[in-house]
């Protein structure tokens, strides 16, 4: 009796992570590079693509790995632009999720107080408020609308104004400058006159809220920048010029990973119905919903990263210059790590996500995002249980390495 010889292997076939096929659903094909080879090179990106969890969290703890990005997209700019760009570069480069330790750690320090859950909670309140008053405007039963741009978009640009303090007379530019900048850093402008637009966007928030600093120093209020300022940081830790170009970031992180969210977990509900019908009994389970969503399809699909020097991570030799993507959306469905990754389960409970990454550079803006993407699905859940989407074979996503982020969501209220 013979033994038939065992099938060649299949060849692994790399893809382009922005073609239409990957933006439109990247995850069978990260789940089948991440079983290739968790850590492999991609002459393709040019870059290394790390999709194990456990690969993740080594590079989100290791020195040798650097956040500082500055440099990657000074060099994207057109030749034209370049003029243009020196002032605005300087602004990005005082961001923290662009230093490493311990430069980062001191930046961050003068916001850990004001990010805290305890401290984000007190705009709880206001939140909910917020939600029913935009709800009751744009959500009529029966009536056909676009949840993103009735309610995920503005909602988190609502709250973060409050938040921030940027009066309702300034909000228009205040949300212009900051659509440009994403612009820039979530790479999506591609030509000169979009970076251009995008550099002068930066150096126009940077003026705007320099301004608007020097007129809570004069005339204290109840927001973000008065109750730093009143901490007394600013002028010892940080200079006035850091805390300012840390109040750009602040600024275009602010909307965009929260409306996307809010989205997403619209979206995951309503196509799983015994989910939706599992937060429909008790709103409480949002929370659930919201951290399966950060799991499972969240608004951020990976991290860019610069080997400082040669590292060996998992068998593979880094060397210094070489790009890294830590591609947390891979790493966030590791059956290594996660019992039955690709099932949603807002009951789930266990391992810890890397939806807002993890150790130094874990989002300090989570709990916020948390609490305005938790307030949204609950109140849909318990006042606007009908909700359905009006054709989810449709959706349409936005080309991005970066975010996860639909186009639209058409719905009925």
């Amino acid at each position: 009796m013979t033994t038939a010889a065992p099938a060649p292997a299949l060849a692994f076939t790399e893809r382009y992570l922005l073609s239409p096929e990957m933006v439109a659903d990247p995850y069978p094909y990260l789940d089948a590079l991440r079983e290739h080879a968790p850590v492999h090179w991609s002459p393709m990106h040019h870059a290394w693509l790390v999709t194990g969890y456990e690969q993740v969290m080594h590079c989100l703890r290791d020195p040798a790995v650097s956040a500082d990005r500055v440099r990657p997209l000074m060099d994207a700019v057109p030749q034209g632009a370049r003029a243009d760009a020196e002032r605005a570069f300087a602004i990005l480069s005082r961001w923290m999720v662009f230093n490493d330790p311990p430069q980062h750690r001191r930046l961050r320090q003068v916001f850990q107080e004001a990010f805290a859950a305890r401290a984000v909670a007190r705009y709880r309140a206001f939140t909910e408020k917020a939600t029913r008053a935009v709800l009751a405007r744009k959500a009529a039963p029966g009536r056909t609308g676009d949840l993103m741009a009735d309610v995920a978009k503005p909602l988190p640009a609502l709250v973060f104004a409050r938040w921030l303090g940027i009066p309702r007379t300034d909000a228009a530019a205040f949300w212009y400058w900051n659509a440009r900048v994403a612009d820039l850093v979530l790479g999506t402008a591609q030509e000169e006159s979009e970076y251009r637009a995008s550099l002068q966007a930066l150096v126009s928030l940077e003026d705007y809220l320099a301004g608007l600093v020097a007129r809570r120093r004069a005339e204290p209020a109840d927001d973000l920048i008065s109750q730093v300022l009143a901490e007394g940081r600013v002028g010892e830790s940080v200079t006035g010029e850091e805390f300012v170009g840390l109040l750009t970031q602040m600024a275009f992180a602010g909307g965009e990973t929260t409306s996307n969210l809010i989205a997403n977990t619209v979206l995951a509900l309503h196509t799983r119905p015994g989910q939706y019908a599992a937060v429909r009994e008790d709103p409480s389970r949002a929370r659930g919903a919201v951290e399966e969503t950060l799991r499972l399809d969240g608004p951020s699909k990976m991290s860019i990263r610069t080997a400082a020097r040669d590292l060996v991570l998992d068998g593979r030799t880094l060397r210094a210059g070489d790009r890294i993507f830590l591609v947390t959306a891979a790493a966030n469905r590791d059956p290594a790590r996660f019992a039955d990754p690709g099932r949603f389960d807002v009951h789930r409970t266990g391992a810890t996500h890397l939806g807002f990454g993890f150790g130094a550079h874990f989002c300090i803006g989570a709990a916020l995002a948390r609490l305005v993407a938790v307030t949204v699905v609950e109140t849909l859940a318990r006042d606007h249980p009908d909700l359905v989407l009006a054709d989810p074979a449709r959706l349409t996503w936005q080309p991005s390495l970066l975010n996860r982020s639909l186009t639209a969501v058409p719905v009925r209220y």
